[in-house]
């Protein structure tokens, strides 16, 4: 079966998947919504919104009310990947998300999450 490329990959079935991965290590569903609140500018009604019409991650990026500038400070690997070095916006962006997920989940202070 062929892979789904991250960009078609339907916000509505990776979402749960990231609050998984935090509550796991006893973080809330409320911080992952914080930190993609902080990556995004989406308030917490237009992030249910797209979820809940199941948006793929080019949609939800696109539409993004204001792609964080400050997510370059955003470092490190995901999948053995620099984030850094990851060409595609759309890809990149995604693996932004899940590595402010990975820290949350590996219990740093949300103010370093989001580079106060």
């Amino acid at each position: 079966m062929p892979r789904t490329p991250i960009a078609k990959m339907s916000l509505a079935k990776i979402y749960p998947l990231l609050v998984q991965k935090a509550e796991r290590k006893g973080r809330t569903r409320a911080e992952v919504d914080e930190v993609t609140h902080w990556l995004t500018g989406y308030d917490q009604e237009t992030l249910e919104r797209q979820i809940e019409t199941g948006v793929d991650y080019e949609t939800f990026f696109a539409q993004a009310p204001c792609i964080n500038p400050n997510r370059t400070l955003i470092t490190g690997k995901i999948c053995g990947v620099d984030v850094a070095t990851i060409e595609d916006p759309v890809v990149q962006n995604a693996r932004y998300l899940d590595k402010l997920v990975d820290e949350l989940a590996r219990g740093r202070a949300m103010e370093k999450i989001l580079r106060s």
